[in-house]
């Protein structure tokens, strides 16, 4: 790695690790490689997944923070880093080879500069696809959520809707029942519920609504009504939605890492992709979302690869 520097600028193009991404993943593995004396650039969309999340759960010492508010703090603390640079609201277009490390073009809405890296961390998380549910945008990370682990302890007791046209609803719907004892999955109209998985569901307690959303009812973000456009409708206090997430790996094309069935980068397991010096942490890895602290933890573990990779050390564990 290189030495310390006193304090980077615009004007630096060269790297020891271009981070793309600045979400928990990406920002903990600036951390720790900043710690290891790297020079670090992290290039962030500022369009987190969670983007409509009010607070986040599950993260030790942190257990309610505003998503925002844990990047805001992840990044003053990155301040105190002299080695490591943070460029907000800018996209990478484009990554290929140069020599032994990367070129990437860089910039907000067009290529305005390239700059190399002898290492690269792919954590740039995925973009998120909602059933196409009239207003459902307006429940959206206030009663309703996509990730159980994070948000049904809030939600436990209640009457609850899990919607979702994917054809792993029924296995969500029975990690959801662990929260409630009324739960009704609604489908929409897609062919996604087998009638075994109907019938062992029905014998959980779970209902299947098959019918199309006409509409969800409600008051300032809070969900009390599904309506089916056979005219019934549902009371509920909440729920959850199975999203279908999209990569955001175009930019790839010239280096062709291998990619799982969904799209997810495929890692041996401590974030080196099959591509020489190509890492990947957080959503973008397989198996794909995760929590903020699994995401940090990842981001952390792929920073210490990279650092006993770039000296020819194996891994400490």
């Amino acid at each position: 790695m290189t030495a310390p520097a006193t304090r980077l600028t615009e004007e630096h193009t060269e790297y020891d690790v271009l981070v793309v991404g600045g979400g928990p993943a990406g920002l903990s593995a600036a951390l720790n490689l900043g710690r290891s004396l790297a020079r670090v650039l992290v290039v962030d969309a500022d369009r987190p997944r969670n983007a409509a999340t009010l607070r986040s759960h599950g993260f030790l010492t942190r257990d309610g923070i505003p998503p925002q508010e844990l990047r805001r703090l992840a990044r003053e603390e990155l301040a105190a880093y002299p080695d490591v640079e943070v460029r907000s609201r800018t996209r990478v277009f484009a990554l290929r080879r140069q020599g032994d490390g990367f070129a990437a073009d860089i910039g907000r809405r067009e290529t305005e500069a390239t700059v190399s890296a002898r290492a690269v961390l792919l954590a740039s998380g995925l973009r998120e696809s909602l059933p196409a549910v009239p207003n459902l945008r307006g429940f959206y990370g206030m009663s309703l959520f996509s990730c159980a682990a994070c948000d049904a302890w809030e939600l436990q007791g209640r009457r609850l809707a899990l919607i979702g046209e994917t054809p792993d609803i029924a296995d969500r719907a029975r990690l959801i029942g662990r929260w409630t004892e009324s739960l009704t999955v609604f489908t929409h109209g897609a062919d996604v519920v087998t009638a075994s998985e109907e019938e062992e569901l029905a014998a959980a307690g779970i209902a299947v609504r098959r019918q199309p959303i006409l509409e969800l009812r409600g008051d300032r973000g809070r969900l009390e009504e599904i309506g089916l456009v056979d005219g019934t409708a549902v009371s509920v206090d909440g729920g959850f939605v199975r999203p279908e997430w999209e990569s955001t790996l175009s930019f790839l094309d010239g280096i062709a890492p291998s990619l799982d069935d969904s799209g997810h980068l495929l890692t041996d397991g401590s974030g080196r992709t099959d591509v020489p010096g190509l890492y990947a942490a957080g959503d973008a890895a397989a198996p794909g979302p995760q929590q903020l602290i699994v995401a940090a933890g990842a981001g952390a573990r792929a920073a210490a690869v990279i650092v006993h990779d770039s000296i020819g050390v194996a891994t400490a564990h």
